[in-house]
């Protein structure tokens, strides 16, 4: 009888639906009865249902490399498009931003394009700049996925025993599942501050490349002088942690480097001014900002995983609820903690891979 009323109005609601059977009989615990008969309606929860997101996982391995000097895991994305000026004519031009996984030090370019190459000579200033990463994290995005191709086409092209010396140096690429921006939440909530900073020096007005190219430069470092946790109000605390010292030798680019007698310029003191700004700041990181850390803003409660041969619906931002795709799961993917944060969807004959926080499970259905 609930399945019958339901379908007749159309599954508009636990309440108008209740007040419907209520004209006609009274049920025992009729508002339970309903909600159960909506839990298990698969129209109703593909009008009303929404992802359940798992429990947050604990800090990633790239987050906690504390012994390895800056960028060794890195992120990468880009953003924009942002206008320069060339005589008379407009160009467009982007960022990349790459960002250090564990010390939040940042590093800031420009790309004519959005393609391959460009990214790829992007990542030759960046090494010469930096070193050789461990790994690039980065979302699914044609110029990273190519640029991993060309670096792939070249190695495998290589004389065999070249090959076999420069295999131990090769870039891991790890990415992100699509239209998953939180996987990225390090580097994407630092663009925002990239873009305020660049609102803030240059407004409306459009600039040369040169200039726009020096104003990310100094961005980039007014973010690197940026303390990294609370700033204690207590005099006898030490210096924010930042992460200059790793870059620079000394907390902020403005400050002069420490001066040292003309024969004491590669001796001891020197070396030991480094090496103790170095261990300051490890020690630091991991007793007042690392702790910090740890704590779970949301995502706090444990829900049922997303296992293989489940029916879910690809929830579409850019499309009405009526039509997001409906599919069967194929694989799950899960973390350390066995909890399952992306998966693979079945639709018809095409695969998608999509983060659980775009995935709302329904009850199940047959093949068709």
């Amino acid at each position: 009888m609930i399945k019958d009323f339901d379908d007749r109005l159309h599954h508009y609601g636990p309440e108008r639906l209740l007040a419907e059977l209520r004209r006609k009989v009274w049920i025992l615990r009729g508002r339970e009865a309903v909600q159960k008969h909506q839990r298990k309606c698969i129209e109703c929860q593909k009008l009303r249902a929404s992802p359940k997101l798992p429990k947050m996982a604990d800090l990633p391995i790239a987050r906690l490399r504390l012994h390895k000097p800056a960028f060794y895991s890195t992120g990468v994305d880009c953003f924009g498009p942002m206008r320069i000026k060339l005589g008379r004519r407009q160009y467009k031009r982007w960022g990349v931003i790459f960002k250090c996984m564990t010390t939040r030090a940042v590093h800031l370019d420009l790309l004519k394009s959005m393609d391959s190459d460009a990214f790829l000579l992007a990542v030759r200033r960046f090494i010469a700049h930096h070193g050789k990463p461990y790994e690039l994290l980065s979302d699914c995005g044609t110029n990273f996925k190519g640029g991993e191709s060309e670096l792939h086409d070249a190695f495998t092209a290589m004389n065999p025993e070249i090959n076999s010396q420069l295999s131990s140096q090769r870039i891991r690429f790890r990415y992100n599942p699509p239209y998953a921006p939180h996987f990225g939440g390090l580097w994407e909530r630092e663009i925002r501050s990239v873009k305020q900073g660049l609102y803030a020096i240059l407004g409306e007005q459009t600039v040369t490349e040169s200039v726009l190219r020096t104003v990310l430069a100094e961005i980039a470092s007014i973010l690197n002088s940026k303390p990294l946790g609370y700033v204690s109000s207590d005099i006898a605390d030490v210096d924010p942690v930042t992460p200059n010292p790793l870059l620079l030798g000394r907390c902020d680019a403005s400050l002069p480097q420490v001066v040292y007698p003309e024969d004491e310029l590669l001796g001891k003191r020197r070396w030991r001014h480094s090496q103790i700004l170095a261990d300051q700041f490890s020690k630091t990181f991991i007793r007042r900002y690392l702790p910090s850390l740890q704590s779970r803003g949301k995502w706090q409660k444990d829900r049922d995983n997303v296992k293989e041969g489940d029916v879910v619906m690809i929830v579409d931002p850019q499309q009405i609820r009526a039509k997001w795709l409906v599919g069967r799961v194929t694989d799950a993917f899960s973390g350390s903690d066995r909890r399952v944060r992306s998966a693979s969807v079945r639709v018809g004959e095409q695969d998608y891979q999509r983060p659980v926080s775009r995935l709302v499970k329904l009850p199940d259905l047959d093949n068709e």
